[in-house]
């Protein structure tokens, strides 16, 4: 192949297999360096799809400023990028997919640090990998220098430490396989039930794109490195769902990039308010919760809010946007359930991610539910309760879709457009 005979002349030897990937990918960017129009061409008609090497030199032609990319470059370029996505998606699992976001947990794995925004990759990649990283994620796109990258055994674990405050997003090459994630959980020390509603896959082969849409609990308690946090995403409008007691007693902190705040109530959503909760037990509970999130459903008020809720996710100038409510787990669980809905996502999936508002809530309600364990119904969240809207909504309009499309005004085709990879 031409391009490895360039990156074998440089190095002066004739057996790709005694290449390391880091003295290949330098040999690489050494040939890009002093390439021609005309050689970027040759690229074109000798690359390797299945090559990292050849993959990552593409790229770097494709931005290199001092070479002007011909049409059929580009072109080339969309035609690879469609083939490296496609390759990928053929050899994901389901099942490993979703757990976390990540295209396969058991390669990648982010941890955030609340206070100080420090993140640590940990990678677990059998042969070379490459990590990139950018402050979004079409910036990811254009990147030319890895942060990392190298060689491993699939036992062999890498660790990358960003000491960086703001929201970052990565992708992981390798031969195989490219992965874009980002961290599931917001790290907010003022926050829990913070989510990026990225990464999830569709059943059309696709996934929803990181750093769109966020789904949280209060924002009353935020600090100001959360703030810069959220406005280095930046999060340009804020959805509240809750009502006008609940802001209240409880303000709002936004981000300094927010140019859109929308108070969108939906009181009886704020169970708290409702009922003495001495006086029930635990099924009466469990019954008052199913009902609250059938009536989220089924009253027109409510129906209402939703329904400006998705004209403001159909608005391109609303985005990148967060929605959220007390505990952001009803309200706001139910706003994503239809999200992901809408965008086609598993009905598996979307359960999940709803009963994920248990482990992220676990800190924030654990001294009320030791002293008072029987308002668990109201404090957690159960699959019946979600269950209950969604068989609701099929019952009343045949199908989630059409309640969507008829109902809340979803144009699927073009939402899918605007929010999925």
């Amino acid at each position: 192949m031409k391009t490895l005979r360039i990156y074998c002349k440089l190095l002066k030897i004739h057996d790709k297999s005694r290449v390391s990937f880091g003295c290949r990918l330098s040999a690489a960017q050494a040939a890009v360096s002093k390439a021609s129009p005309q050689g970027a061409i040759d690229l074109i008609n000798f690359i390797d799809l299945t090559d990292l090497t050849d993959l990552i030199i593409f790229r770097i032609f494709v931005n290199t400023n001092t070479i002007k990319v011909q049409n059929t470059m580009r072109l080339a370029m969309i035609i690879i990028t469609t083939t490296i996505v496609c390759h990928s998606c053929k050899d994901k699992t389901p099942g490993k997919t979703l757990a976390n976001g990540y295209a396969t947990p058991d390669m990648a794995e982010i941890t955030v640090n609340k206070n100080t925004k420090e993140t640590t990759i940990t990678l677990q990649v059998d042969g070379d990998w490459a990590l990139f990283e950018a402050s979004s994620i079409d910036a990811l796109d254009t990147l030319q220098t890895p942060i990392g990258n190298g060689n491993s055994s699939s036992t062999t674990t890498n660790s990358i430490t960003i000491p960086s405050p703001e929201k970052k997003y990565y992708r992981l090459v390798t031969p195989r396989e490219t992965f874009t994630f980002s961290e599931r959980q917001l790290p907010m020390a003022g926050g829990y039930n913070f989510r990026d509603l990225g990464g999830f896959p569709t059943q059309d082969g696709r996934h929803v794109k990181w750093g769109k849409l966020f789904r949280s609990d209060d924002l009353h308690k935020l600090t100001e490195a959360d703030l810069h946090y959220l406005s280095s995403i930046p999060v340009t409008s804020v959805v509240d769902f809750r009502g006008p007691k609940e802001i209240a007693n409880a303000p709002d902190k936004l981000p300094g990039s927010t140019r859109h705040a929308y108070k969108l109530s939906i009181e009886p959503g704020n169970v708290l308010t409702l009922v003495n909760f001495s006086d029930l037990g635990p099924e009466q509970l469990d019954s008052l919760m199913t009902q609250i999130y059938v009536h989220l459903v089924t009253e027109e008020p409510f129906i209402e809010r939703y329904r400006t809720f998705f004209q403001l996710l159909q608005d391109s100038t609303q985005v990148p946007l967060l929605f959220h409510c007390s505990a952001g787990k009803d309200r706001t669980g139910t706003a994503a359930a239809l999200i992901l809905y809408a965008l086609g996502v598993d009905e598996a999936i979307i359960m999940e991610d709803y009963l994920a508002s248990n482990h992220y809530l676990g800190d924030k309600y654990a001294k009320e539910l030791e002293q008072n364990p029987g308002l668990k119904p109201v404090l957690t969240v159960k699959r019946e309760f979600l269950q209950a809207a969604i068989d609701r909504i099929k019952q009343d309009h045949g199908s989630v879709e059409n309640f969507l499309v008829k109902v809340l005004h979803v144009d699927i085709p073009k939402f899918k457009a605007r929010y999925l990879y």
